[in-house]
């Protein structure tokens, strides 16, 4: 990767200087255990970050390690975050977009540590400028969308009675965590099917199937007559090539979810033919990134799907004004705010059950308030 060099071109007293970062562990219980191919959360283990401009307008973001997914932790995000935050003090927030590319390049692996620092920068930006975050991103699809819902992988019992329970509310796609063992998830999404009419099923992997697992899955489910809407990162994230025959052989979409963690990821799926879907998340790659895979996803030809890691409505907030400002998001996956057992923040989006309705206060319009174990960087 090319060096980065910056000439700071920053005045002294600027509105939009940022001043201040403060940061925050919080935990997080989720109502039912997060179980996934790889591994399983029962806390969200997160982040909050504030940071403040010389105006004294605050902006918010949040860093979510997923260990089992992602390799961070918390602790290793809260040392980036402490490295990282030194680096932008006296910088504009306006230059968002370059500071992302510096800390990139300075910590590379620590994508959930930037995420933090680089959407409480867009948001306080955005608030500075009195604009909601989605209208930075173009404002070009203002609307109430919809999402899925997420069953993690549980016994039969427990996976029939949580989709009964999100049915109830309104959710028609059920995007079941699978992986494990093929004919338990096979029945699992046939009792579901056989429990709820009208419903369709995305069977997310985590990278827990083998090429020949996953054909087996999708035979089974469609013996049962269950709607496979999507076949998400059925097998390890270098196999392009089994992705590829996923494709082919089974005639569902594929998503690539941990194959992309980058552009030339991105760019490497692409050029394979290795998926019909690219899932954004920004707690792969950051903010500015997550928008140059979209925009190279659709220049493509290929469809956007959207996610998160087990998020609060800070940088779910965020992901979903990716989807209001640029066209292109066919399928929502943003639903993880619901799995969790309290919700520490105010204002922002909302939840109608399945449906997410936008927000028009500037920034991500959220609110939340410092816990103990502050750290501030000055």
């Amino acid at each position: 990767m090319a060096e980065i060099t910056r000439t700071s071109q920053v005045p002294k007293i600027s509105r939009d200087q940022i001043v201040k970062i403060e940061f925050w562990p919080v935990d997080i219980p989720i109502t039912d255990p997060f179980v996934v191919a790889t591994g399983a959360r029962v806390v969200a283990e997160n982040i909050f970050v504030r940071i403040t401009l010389h105006d004294g307008t605050q902006g918010y973001g949040e860093s979510a390690p997923f260990p089992e997914v992602g390799g961070e932790t918390r602790d290793s995000c809260l040392t980036t975050l402490r490295q990282l935050a030194a680096t932008l003090i006296g910088e504009s927030a306006g230059c968002y977009a370059l500071l992302a590319a510096e800390m990139a390049q300075t910590a590379p692996f620590h994508p959930a540590a930037r995420c933090g620092l680089e959407t409480a920068m867009i948001d306080a930006y955005c608030r500075s400028t009195q604009i909601p975050m989605w209208q930075l991103w173009g404002g070009q699809d203002v609307r109430s969308r919809e999402t899925d819902i997420t069953i993690p992988i549980a016994t039969l019992e427990k996976s029939v009675s949580l989709a009964r329970g999100w049915y109830a509310q309104g959710f028609r796609l059920f995007k079941m965590k699978v992986g494990n063992d093929v004919d338990q998830d096979i029945r699992r999404l046939e009792a579901v099917h056989h429990s709820l009419p009208g419903i369709s099923f995305i069977g997310d992997g985590n990278q827990g199937f083998s090429r020949e697992e996953c054909l087996a899955f999708a035979k089974g489910v469609r013996r049962f007559g269950g709607a496979l809407v999507l076949l998400e990162q059925p097998v390890v994230r270098d196999d392009l090539d089994s992705m590829t025959a996923i494709r082919r052989d089974t005639g569902v979409p594929v998503a690539a979810d941990e194959s992309v963690r980058s552009l030339a990821d991105a760019r490497d799926v692409i050029a394979q033919s290795a998926a019909d879907y690219i899932n954004i998340k920004i707690m792969k790659t950051g903010v500015v990134e997550a928008v140059a895979i979209a925009e190279a996803t659709l220049v493509a030809g290929l469809k956007l799907m959207v996610g998160g890691m087990v998020e609060t409505r800070i940088a779910m907030g965020c992901s979903f004004s990716l989807v209001l400002g640029m066209k292109g998001f066919d399928i929502l996956d943003l639903d993880t705010p619901l799995l969790l057992a309290t919700d520490p923040v105010q204002g922002g989006y909302g939840y109608r059950g399945a449906q997410l309705e936008p927000w028009h206060t500037s920034g991500l319009g959220i609110t939340t308030l410092p816990q103990s174990d502050l750290t501030t960087i000055e």
